[in-house]
């Protein structure tokens, strides 16, 4: 349902639409706490193989406490701890981890997690998988080594359309964690329709935050004249915000922070539209919606289309060390 202002709020004023859920989904929060609790208690030199997770501010405030980013594993000095980002890596990364003898601390999101376990499932049944994301993504990238002889990588449904499999019976697909809903559904259906004997995940792979912000997105679509994205260019999530508001006839824009928001875009708007990737910082929103002001949209009202409490317990790398007595779990 699209939200409506209550009657006789005073509509013709300039008004900040701030959409709840926004910002960090549980995996991000359990990402970076595991990159702030390892250099608390093991101090430097911590690694972290790729982005902690899309976001360059985040990323610029863990590598100012001490966290030392890295592309590959191979920049790591042999026997030192590393950390594997939130979007996970694949089993060839796992080995040359052991091979160097390198102190792993896997921060993947369990989300992610799961998506790779189902690629095993179906490699070992001799399923041709089709993987449904955005080719380079660290996540496609490291889902795709579960079973790379296994494994077709589709973006579009034009790419359905081509694909030829061994044997049409014996097909099935996973996705990315974070894609569009509806452009998955298209894609999903085509499939079905080349290959009805199909079979997919028993759970959505599109995690849960994804799926809510996306939601707020399309309810509030209707009664904004903007919307605003809060979130990193490579932040595969954030984009997807931007698109479904832009298929639903609303302009919008994805914003590092306020500074790079073109004060041509708010020109004839009366209600603009705030939302943060499931990577961004609320901070940012808080300054976005700060800056806003100053352009004379002072009336800020919240909208909330689903709570979330999800939350993810700690690696078992760490989880271990706080079922010691001795060692106090942070607050």
């Amino acid at each position: 349902m699209p939200f409506r202002a209550p009657a006789g709020d005073g509509s013709a004023e300039k008004t900040i639409l701030l959409l709840t859920p926004r910002g960090f989904c549980a995996g991000v929060v359990r990402a970076i706490d595991v990159v702030k609790i390892a250099l608390g208690l093991y101090g430097g030199p911590i690694y972290v193989r790729k982005e902690i997770v899309h976001n360059r501010y985040v990323v610029e405030e863990l590598r100012a406490a001490g966290a030392l980013f890295v592309d590959e594993l191979d920049e790591v000095p042999e026997g030192a701890r590393v950390i594997f980002s939130a979007h996970g890596v694949s089993p060839a990364v796992q080995r040359m981890a052991a091979e160097r003898r390198l102190q792993v601390i896997d921060a993947t999101c369990p989300l992610v997690t799961k998506v790779h376990l189902e690629a095993v499932r179906f490699a070992r049944q001799g399923h041709t998988i089709i993987l449904i994301g955005h080719r380079d993504h660290d996540e496609v990238v490291g889902t795709l080594g579960e079973a790379p002889e296994s494994t077709i990588l589709v973006e579009t449904v034009e790419e359905v359309d081509a694909l030829e499999v061994p044997d049409p019976d014996r097909v099935c697909y996973i996705t990315q964690t974070t894609l569009s809903l509806d452009e998955t559904k298209d894609i999903v259906a085509r499939l079905r329709q080349r290959f009805p004997a199909i079979q997919g995940p028993k759970a959505q792979d599109i995690c849960y935050a994804t799926q809510n912000r996306q939601a707020a997105v399309k309810a509030l679509a209707p009664d904004c004249d903007l919307l605003l994205v809060v979130g990193s260019r490579n932040s595969s999530n954030s984009k997807r915000l931007v698109e479904v508001c832009e298929k639903n006839g609303v302009p919008a824009h994805l914003v590092d922070d306020e500074s790079e928001v073109d004060p041509g875009w708010l020109h004839g708007v009366r209600r603009v539209a705030v939302t943060a990737g499931a990577s961004a910082p609320e901070n940012l929103v808080q300054a976005l919606v700060a800056s806003l002001k100053r352009f004379g949209f002072h009336r800020v009202v919240e909208l909330q289309v689903k709570e979330e409490d999800v939350r993810f317990t700690l690696p078992q790398e760490l989880e271990r060390i706080y079922a010691a007595p001795a060692v106090p779990r942070p607050i």
